[in-house]
């Protein structure tokens, strides 16, 4: 428990100073690393990983991504870009067909696109948030912390919950640990959360400049945590279904006590998007 505890402080400390640094560039390096590692994970435990040329056009590729997404608004250098990564695989196929098989094509293409696509949300939010943003507030900053917050801290509750009051198994084959208690457990707890967090943000406002001129929607967050909660599980559920396909217990050991990115990162790859599209149409904070 301690190493696992010693692991998530220095997690969140890195997490911290990313968003300390409050530059696009840096979370674009971030979403890019992190992506770029949590595809490896994915080949590494589906054994796809035997072809070096598969490898290294799907790492090159998951690096640019969120590079070509950010300055590419009308999205058509990313279609340029994705096509020639599938027809390069294709290509490697074509010629290494003894070894790289067409579901390993296929696997490495929907992985490569999906996951840094969903981390790629993380800089629209970013840019977003940032053309309205006022120069005395941190409203990107917060943006990007409530989808985070909300998808680990319905993950963690929900663990406490199972493990305390657990009876009735949600999906005994794919994760037996997981209860409909600590289903439960988690959104209500995702929701406090989410209240407590516009709260906060307030609070540390006035702490910090002595005014406020903005105002959060809590309820609304509140409200908008319980659908980030139910995808969380479903990016776990997922994620366990492929673990268990491929006999694994953790996608890696780069977190000790905790797993791989994507065991910490499967819920973000489905609440992330989701809040983005939700703030695009509604932003919880405005000006008094």
């Amino acid at each position: 428990m301690a190493v696992k505890v010693i692991s998530a402080f220095v997690a969140m400390a890195v997490g911290i100073a990313i968003l300390a640094i409050d530059r696009k560039e840096v979370i674009l390096i971030a979403v890019a690393l992190f992506s770029a590692a949590i595809v490896y994970e994915i080949l590494i435990v589906t054994k796809y990983i035997n072809s070096r040329a598969v490898v290294v056009a799907s790492m090159f590729f998951v690096l640019s991504l969120p590079f070509v997404l950010s300055y590419d608004i009308q999205f058509i250098n990313t279609r340029y870009v994705s096509f020639g990564f599938v027809i390069l695989l294709f290509i490697i196929m074509l010629f290494n067909h003894q070894k790289v098989k067409f579901a390993q094509v296929a696997l490495v293409t929907f992985v490569s696109l999906c996951v840094p696509f969903s981390l790629s949300c993380i800089g629209f939010m970013y840019e977003y948030v940032r053309t309205f943003d006022d120069v005395s507030t941190y409203h990107r900053i917060f943006a990007l912390v409530y989808p985070l917050t909300i998808a680990w801290i319905n993950d963690s509750a929900a663990y406490f919950a199972g493990t305390l009051f657990g009876k009735h198994k949600m999906a005994p084959i794919i994760s037996p640990k997981k209860t409909w208690q600590g289903f439960a457990g988690g959104i209500l707890c995702a929701a406090l959360f989410g209240v407590l967090l516009g709260k906060g943000y307030e609070w540390v406002t006035v702490i910090l400049t002595g005014e406020l001129n903005f105002k959060v929607d809590v309820v609304f967050l509140a409200i908008l945590a319980v659908p980030c909660a139910a995808l969380g599980v479903l990016g776990d559920l997922s994620a366990s279904i492929l673990k268990r396909e491929c006999a694994v217990k953790d996608f890696g050991k780069i977190m000790p006590g905790h797993g791989g990115v994507l065991d910490r990162f499967d819920g973000v790859l489905f609440v992330m998007p989701f809040v983005y599209l939700v703030f695009l149409l509604y932003f919880p904070i405005s000006s008094l």
